[in-house]
């Protein structure tokens, strides 16, 4: 049984500081189709600058021309909405074990294990290039068609995993690295490190409605592990006022891509600190840099900082790609790209395994990088395992 304190009651069921929406985004476009029919020829290199350069100053970039059918995409959203749409009890069997110390299976509201809490449900898969390892999904309820939604998803991943190597390779072709196959190498190794989560925000509740809180727990479906032993009256929300549905954070692995509904709510943070609100685009793919290729390209690649707020009264469906390195692969600023800096190193090499059990003990707002900087290192670095 949780309790929740009146502190995390409040996370949960009250507006977030954010008074009102940021300004929109300019999000920088790549058309990977138009970049893959001049292979050879001058688009295919103004498409690897452009993603360097997006890379460089955002972390953060939108793809077009994915090859990622429609008509995948539209059953992989039906399938993620009929799970979200059983009944809380149902959608529990989906869960880890309780105290089984797996971060993976379905979750809702808290994220991880540190405190963090938001206005979300998810299921958050291990997806291994070598196989889909085995399955949180393959305890869901009749009623959920797991086998069905774990062949979609299966099928989802292995279009995703395609696209996302075809722009690990213009990250590459973009740095400047003579194997341009290099990044794409630490997705698809066979015990390379990915993960997928489908993230359900369900639509901002009244919060004018001061017997809200109540309902949330008193309904038929309620979530049976969630016990709250104290109702404090909802205080009546400024209007504008927006909740948290996923807290500020940058993503640890290589890279991340996101693709969402028609429902806004994703924003991400510039380089000054100011926020930005990305424009809702069911088409297209949306590209993070993470924090192991900021590592690997030794700064010059941003990992994003960013965000998603609730206001819509609409649903919002994310499913995110997190293509990681094998557990064991040493990760550390690629020699080259070191040497291009005038020899100033900005990170300590460390395995991917230390990287992540390090990140998974932060918060979400957490810098997680700075436990492996260095300030300033001249000492020439031990050759990576990728040559530029």
């Amino acid at each position: 049984m949780v309790v929740l304190a009146k502190g995390e009651l409040e996370q949960i069921a009250l507006p977030a500081v954010q008074r009102a929406a940021p300004p929109l985004a300019a999000v920088p476009e790549v058309d990977l189709a138009l970049a893959a029919a001049d292979a050879g020829g001058g688009g295919r290199a103004a498409a690897a600058r452009a993603v360097a350069r997006a890379c460089e100053e955002h972390g953060f970039f939108k793809v077009t021309g994915h090859g990622v059918p429609a008509p995948l995409l539209a059953r992989v959203e039906a399938a993620a909405a009929a799970f979200f749409a059983l009944p809380q009890q149902e959608k529990e069997k989906a869960a880890a074990a309780p105290g089984g110390g797996s971060p993976f299976g379905y979750a809702s509201k808290r994220i991880g294990g540190n405190g963090d809490l938001g206005w979300v449900e998810y299921l958050l898969l291990g997806v291994g290039a070598a196989a889909l390892p085995g399955a949180p999904l393959s305890d869901a309820p009749a009623g959920a068609s797991p086998c069905s939604f774990r062949e979609i998803l299966d099928e989802y991943v292995a279009a995703v995993r395609r696209m996302t190597c075809a722009v690990l390779e213009l990250m590459a072709e973009g740095l400047g690295l003579e194997d341009t196959g290099a990044l794409a190498r630490l997705v698809l190794a066979g015990d390379s490190d990915s993960m997928l989560r489908v993230n359900h925000y369900p639509p901002a509740p009244r919060l004018e409605d001061t017997g809200a809180l109540a309902r949330l727990v008193l309904a038929g479906d309620s979530d049976s592990m969630l016990r709250v032993n104290h109702y404090p009256p909802a205080p009546r929300p400024e209007p504008g006022r927006r909740l948290t549905g996923f807290g500020e954070h940058t993503d640890p692995h290589i890279i991340s891509v996101l693709r969402s509904n028609a429902t806004a709510g994703l924003e991400i943070s510039m380089q000054d600190g100011t926020w930005v609100a990305v424009p809702a685009d069911a088409d297209s793919f949306f590209v993070n840099v993470g924090d192991a290729l900021q590592v690997l390209t030794n700064g010059r690649f941003r990992s994003v900082r960013h965000r998603v707020m609730v206001s819509s009264a609409r649903p919002r469906v994310s499913v995110i790609f997190f293509g990681g390195p094998p557990p064991r692969e040493r990760l550390a600023p690629l020699l080259g790209l070191v040497d291009r800096d005038g020899g100033r190193r900005r990170y300590r090499d460390f395995t991917w395994r230390e990287y992540k059990t390090s990140a998974y003990r932060t918060r979400l707002a957490d810098n997680r990088l700075a436990h492996f900087e260095f300030e300033f290192d001249t000492t020439p670095p031990p050759p990576a395992s990728i040559i530029v």
